[in-house]
């Protein structure tokens, strides 16, 4: 099938959320519609439609317009099976101690490391991007320096990859939670697929709004691969549900981020224990203050 996509940028959120809402009602109607911050600094949203017809040009052209947007690109996608794709092009990944991989690369599991199934799926986290990567050797070198958790939470666990590493290092409560429900699914998979069920819980929630969340903290480690802006919002929260001498390791930022991220969590208590570059990602691992 094919599938189109029609993208514009525009400046704020309460203009992109009135365009998002007006895209809806396009004749023909797109399969889904997406409003989402560029997290670059520059205050502009991209508004995108996803049509399985061709869509209305001179429709397009006139939302634009009257939203103050920028014209739409129209692209024509073609019709691929993403998640044999997927497999086909996502090598293994050593991590520290961790290996990552897909089923299909099970006969590459080396005997030393330990190994992380990861099927290709509708979530973030295959532990090919660098920010996964990150949080993985900061979750390593951790074990490294003899942190021995009492309980653990991943915050927008995507597919669950940080929280199953970490139920491999050790043996207390981790519980996963996610605001996307299909994450939450692909984490329950992905969890019952490694032989972790009941040794990881899968949640949906926002932050740590969430009953379980509340009865497991205080935390001795916080693990949180997302964006700028939900980590700078969550940053009270989390020293809150963060015990004394904690860690929190956060990623999903671009080195440029970075500086600003740990300056939130500083205002709340916790300092840069250490921090690493993979490309253009940044992943930080922070330490609660004691008294």
């Amino acid at each position: 099938m094919t599938t189109f996509t029609a993208l514009t940028t525009l400046s704020g959120k309460a203009a992109a959320d009135e365009l998002g809402a007006a895209l809806e009602r396009l004749d023909p109607e797109p399969i889904g519609v997406g409003v989402v911050e560029i997290e670059d600094g520059s205050g502009l949203w991209e508004v995108g439609g996803y049509f399985t017809e061709t869509p209305d040009m001179a429709g397009l052209a006139l939302l634009a317009a009257m939203h103050g947007a920028r014209d739409f690109t129209i692209s024509e996608l073609p019709d691929t099976d993403w998640v044999a794709k997927v497999k086909r092009e996502l090598a293994p990944v050593a991590a520290g101690r961790f290996f990552v991989y897909g089923s299909h690369d099970a006969d590459q599991v080396p005997a030393d490391k330990v190994a992380l199934l990861i099927e290709a799926a509708m979530a973030f986290g295959t532990g090919h991007h660098g920010t996964t990567q990150g949080c993985l050797r900061a979750l390593d070198r951790l074990a490294e320096e003899g942190l021995t958790p009492r309980a653990v939470a991943d915050i927008g666990c995507g597919t669950a990859v940080l929280a199953m590493a970490a139920a491999h290092l050790w043996s207390v409560p981790v519980l996963a939670s996610d605001i996307d429900p299909v994450a939450v699914e692909v984490a329950q998979a992905n969890v019952a697929a490694n032989g972790l069920t009941g040794r990881v819980q899968c949640l949906e929630a926002t932050g740590f709004d969430h009953p379980d969340l509340d009865a497991a903290a205080p935390f001795d480690l916080v693990l949180a691969n997302i964006l700028k802006a939900p980590l700078i919002a969550l940053a009270p929260d989390m020293a809150a549900r963060l015990s004394p001498g904690g860690y929190a390791i956060l990623s999903g930022l671009l080195t440029e981020q970075a500086a600003d991220v740990a300056a939130a969590y500083a205002e709340n208590g916790l300092l840069v224990h250490a921090s690493e570059a993979i490309g253009e990602w940044t992943t930080l691992c922070l330490i609660k203050r004691v008294g």
